[in-house]
């Protein structure tokens, strides 16, 4: 599908390297794929900056943090209560695959599936952690990605994760930073250009050869 690889040119044209994801080790981007469902990143941040203020950014330090307290910290984020949940059950099983040495060793597909095991970590989750963590050659699927693509007419919105990750992993060589990156893109402008509602339309890279930019005028 080479109108993927054209997407990403244009992009990375228009917006330059994004140098995602920012974190500075793979449990932090487990911290913050749990923290981000159904939140802005700049409110996931102020959790994270609780949590490395209370030392507690750590698997063994969140599993030992009294419940309400953690739940304090992460209050920003959102969802408190079904976070504290979700990112303790990723502790555990970061703890139980023998933390980042031990997830290291394992097969991108043992590690994945060992992942979405986890209550509370869907494919996006786990392939964030994988990709950006791990760097595994694993694309990224989002509501941003769904929403860009079927725009542009590449695909239909309601396509499946898998069907449309795979989609991208047959179009583009295999390459993490190739991934990173096209993933990073797709979000600065699926934020800041192509939203749900008042869309920049007259202003996006990608209108000359997307339908609903050019029947958007202005």
């Amino acid at each position: 599908m080479t109108a993927l690889r054209a997407i990403h040119t244009r992009l990375l044209e228009a917006f330059g390297p994004q140098s995602w994801w920012p974190a500075d080790s793979a449990f932090e981007i487990l911290v913050g794929a749990v923290l981000t469902q159904n939140a802005a990143w700049r409110n996931v941040e102020q959790a994270i900056a609780r949590l490395r203020a209370a030392d507690w950014l750590s698997a063994e330090a969140i599993l030992a943090a009294p419940c309400d307290e953690l739940k304090a910290c992460i209050r920003p984020s959102g969802y408190y209560n079904v976070k504290a949940q979700r990112l303790r059950a990723a502790c555990e099983a970061w703890v139980e695959l023998g933390g980042e040495p031990g997830m290291r060793a394992r097969s991108t597909a043992e590690l994945r599936q060992a992942l979405l095991a986890v209550k509370g970590l869907g494919p996006e989750s786990v392939d964030d952690v994988l990709l950006y963590g791990f760097g595994r050659t694993v694309f990224v699927v989002d509501a941003y990605t769904r929403r860009i693509l079927s725009r542009v007419g590449v695909l239909e919105e309601r396509v499946g994760y898998d069907e449309l990750q795979a989609r991208f992993h047959a179009s583009l060589p295999a390459d993490a930073a190739l991934f990173n990156e096209y993933h990073a893109l797709i979000v600065q402008l699926g934020k800041d250009w192509c939203r749900p509602r008042g869309p920049r339309c007259a202003e996006c890279p990608l209108r000359p050869d997307c339908a609903h930019g050019q029947g958007a005028g202005g």
